[in-house]
């Protein structure tokens, strides 16, 4: 009797496909292994073992497999129920989150390769020039591939070339897998066995006299290695001996030393444990009892604390519980720009015993990880790391902590899944019975909302570490500076004065300005013309560091126009500003200062943050202008003064989380300041001074905040209160977007009547030339969540059904932020 396979393959496929194994291969394979299988007419994918059994499919005739990949699976049991969650929840298909999950150099796909056919006489005249240049190369090497021949004919286009000869029975074109991932072998060196004896070994410095190098080399591998005979890295004896790779080649060609490769890890910890202690306050000592008590009743605990009330000293102590019950912990953070810090501070208590997982690491890098923390010895029991982090095979987890929980870059947007990290972690926690800490100075509404509904246990720190005072906040008002003259580009004279006392007194500033670039929109007082981008509706930045005009949203770019692209007039001039204008304003008005700047385009390389972060810490800089990386989390000492450049553009956005939001990350910036015994400043210029959010801002009221906005989602139907679904239709053609729109919209109307909202063009409707539509959905809390999604998927797929509105992507986002 056959055996079958459900495989989860890397598409956005609605099901799971089913192949045929023998029965020896049967025996073998195992739920969560990769399986090579042939998908489509002549592709061959990576498939992830679902489930094993004896039923054939009823529409369609079973494959077989390719071939099997693993010896054991690369996926556990926990990650499939997971996986089959995520899809559900976010209305997905597996394939999306296989693609999300895995690195890429697990999903090997096969690559066209091409080969000339055995025995076949090759006749020149028969050729165009195209088809000789490929038969002439294939007689020199046994196989190309498309991508070779490619570069070889300088052409995109090369398969209806292939096609040809291979109609003319002249070449083969074969489906072949590569394995994408390369341990890194490092070459090591030993003495041969028949030199180490000594009087062999004087005989072999006398034999050497005549190659002084090569006799150096061996005096320093001697002395390097006089304790023990032990093998040594070729590249330390060539740095030690101080003579080339070549030199010692030469004492390897002689048999003298012996040549060996080893695998070793990419990613390792060079420094020694040097903190072994942490002494909580009596405020941090009762928040982690209650925590640990909440733990025995509730999995999930929100820690509500002010900023540099010493959270993070309170997420090591339950780490190292965690360890001792010999469980894996997960260290949740919103950007990479956090990790830099913390992973010294965890690693100074933990070791090697902390692992590091985020985008700017290699594919190879991130394999490494991921298969220290599924053999879950030692060096992989604490991943500190991005949202990616949830998809790690952990063995045993016992603990997650999501730190800056409020944070929407927890959102995945593109591609899917475009899941919530925060909120798939509590699933995540829920299937391994681990316990999860949730921690924010400011928690999200839904958040608060569920722990003070007795849905998550609550614990808060009121005061700072050490009963350090909560800084300063004045608000300047700009409009009026602006009257008086008392303006210096977009510094008031209240900021400048507090830069110049706090720059006097060797202190440092951070000052904060939501966007990056120079200037959002370029003007001719002329005309009136703004130049836009051409596949985007949005007008360009000005980024003065490459004298560009640049488009946020597509890449888009041109040089700096001095006249106007519409009238030719040269009077031009910026609108709005960037931290690159405050940068190019404060190095006019501080010149003796060092001035940093960390943003989008600063952070670009892979050690970016690390190096701006480090010279911000060791004082290289005095001031740092940046974006919403700098408002979380990161602790900077000497600190004494935060400016806000501009609150209102956070405050003027077409979004029911706008208020909350401005709210969090101001209060967050602001705790950036005076995190030691001197109290800090914090300056906020606004048009708008007496705006409920800045003045809930200038006196920490994160309560009265909190009560406001659930009275208005309460009023405007929105979460906590009902749960969101957006479904954003896109395509190039305009009409064609329109019109599927509105055929979704009343067909979602006809089921969920006035809970539809919609068709409505979102704020930038054109991005890469594409047209985008959205509508809504809002589901009451009493209304059946499941049913719900059921019904969006039904009436997805009679829309798909639809050929006129084939062109018109939709995009569903459940949750979306």
């Amino acid at each position: 009797m056959s055996q079958f396979v459900d495989l989860i393959l890397p598409l956005p496929l609605d099901n799971r496909f089913t192949y045929v194994v023998t029965n020896e291969e049967a025996e073998f394979i195992q739920e969560g292994m990769r399986l090579a299988v042939p998908f489509g007419k002549n592709r061959i994918y990576t498939g992830i073992v679902a489930k094993i059994h004896g039923t054939p499919p009823e529409v369609y005739e079973a494959k077989p497999i390719h071939q099997i990949i693993d010896d054991t699976p690369l996926l556990t049991h926990n990650q499939l129920k997971f996986w089959n969650w995520i899809a559900s929840y976010y209305l997905c298909t597996e394939g999306d989150v296989m693609r999300a999950a895995l690195p890429g150099a697990f999903l090997l796909e096969s690559e066209s390769v091409v080969k000339l056919s055995s025995e076949v006489k090759i006749e020149d005249e028969m050729l165009t020039d195209d088809e000789y240049l490929v038969t002439e190369a294939l007689q020199r090497q046994s196989s190309m591939k498309i991508q070779e021949i490619e570069q070889l004919l300088d052409r995109k286009k090369v398969l209806p070339i292939i096609n040809k000869l291979v109609a003319k029975n002249l070449v083969e074109l074969n489906q072949e897998i590569y394995e994408q991932f390369k341990p890194k072998e490092v070459r090591y060196v030993s003495l041969n066995p028949m030199y180490e004896a000594e009087a062999e070994m004087h005989g072999l410095l006398d034999e050497l006299s005549k190659a002084p190098k090569q006799r150096e080399a061996l005096l320093s591998y001697f002395s390097l290695t006089a304790k023990s005979r032990k093998a040594l890295k070729l590249k330390e004896l060539s740095n030690a001996s101080g003579v080339s790779a070549n030199v010692i080649k030469g004492l390897i060609q002689k048999e003298i030393l012996i040549e060996e490769y080893r695998s070793t890890d990419r990613i390792q910890f060079n420094s020694e444990i040097s903190n072994h202690e942490i002494n909580f306050s009596s405020e941090q000592q009762r928040a982690f009892t209650e925590i640990t008590e909440n733990f025995a009743e509730d999995n999930v605990c929100l820690l509500h604390g002010v900023t540099s009330s010493g959270k993070t000293e309170i997420y090591i102590k339950l780490i190292e519980a965690a360890l001792e019950k010999d469980k894996q912990s997960l260290y949740l953070l919103p950007e990479i720009a956090l990790t830099t810090q913390l992973i010294k501070r965890l690693q100074d208590y933990f070791g090697d015993k902390v692992l590091v997982y985020h985008s700017k690491y290699s594919v190879n890098e991130r394999v490494e990880i991921y298969k220290h923390v599924k053999e879950n010895k030692d060096k992989g029991k604490i991943v500190i790391g991005a949202r990616s982090c949830i998809f790690l095979p952990f063995q045993d987890l016992g603990l997650i902590v999501v730190d800056e929980e409020h944070e929407a870059t927890f959102k995945q947007f593109d591609p899917a899944p475009r899941y919530h990290a925060r909120d798939a972690a509590v699933v995540l926690a829920n299937i391994f019975q681990a316990n999860i800490v949730l921690g924010s100075a400011t928690p999200s509404v839904e958040s608060y909302f569920n722990a003070v509904h007795s849905k998550y246990a609550l614990v808060e720190l009121h005061s700072r570490f050490g009963n350090v005072l909560m800084p300063e906040v004045e608000v300047v008002d700009i409009k009026t500076a602006h009257k008086k003259k008392k303006m210096t580009g977009h510094f008031s004279e209240r900021m400048i004065e507090e830069i110049e006392s706090s720059l006097k007194e060797n202190e440092q500033v951070i000052l904060f300005q939501n966007r990056r670039g120079f200037s959002p929109i370029l003007e001719c007082n002329t005309c009136g013309h703004s130049p836009q981008c051409p596949n985007c509706d949005v007008s360009l930045t000005y980024h003065s560091h490459n004298n560009q005009l640049r488009c946020h949203y597509c890449g888009y770019h041109i040089a700096m126009q001095h006249q106007c692209m519409a009238c030719g007039s040269n009077e031009i001039t910026t609108k709005g500003f960037g931290t690159e204008q405050v940068e190019t304003e404060l190095k006019a008005l501080f010149p003796k200062y060092s001035i940093g700047r960390m943003d989008q385009d600063t952070t670009r390389g892979k050690y970016a943050y690390e190096k701006i972060i480090e010279a911000f810490e060791n004082h290289e800089t005095d001031i740092l202008i940046g974006t919403q990386m700098l408002s979380k989390g990161l602790d900077f000492r000497k600190v004494s003064l935060v400016g806000i450049m501009n609150a209102d553009n956070l405050l003027n956005f077409p979004d029911f989380r706008a208020h909350e939001r401005s709210f969090q990350l101001m209060l967050q910036v602001a705790g950036r300041s005076g995190r030691t015994k001197k109290r800090g400043k914090v300056l906020i210029q606004s048009y708008n001074p007496h705006h409920q959010i800045i003045q809930q801002v200038s006196t920490s009221a994160y309560k009265e905040m909190y009560e406001e906005q659930l009275e208005d989602r309460y009023q405007y139907q929105y979460p906590p209160f009902y749960r969101l679904v957006r479904l954003t239709l896109k395509s190039r053609d305009f009409s064609k977007t329109n019109e599927a729109a509105e055929w979704l919209a009343r067909a979602l109307e006809n089921v969920f009547d006035r809970y539809v909202l919609g068709p409505e063009f979102p704020p930038v409707a054109r991005i890469r030339n594409e047209y985008y539509k959205n509508i809504l959905i809002k589901i009451p809390q009493k209304q059946n969540l499941g049913k719900t999604k059921a019904m969006i998927s039904r009436i997805l797929k009679s829309y798909q059904a639809i050929g006129a509105f084939r062109s018109v992507r939709v995009i569903t986002n459940v949750d979306p932020q």
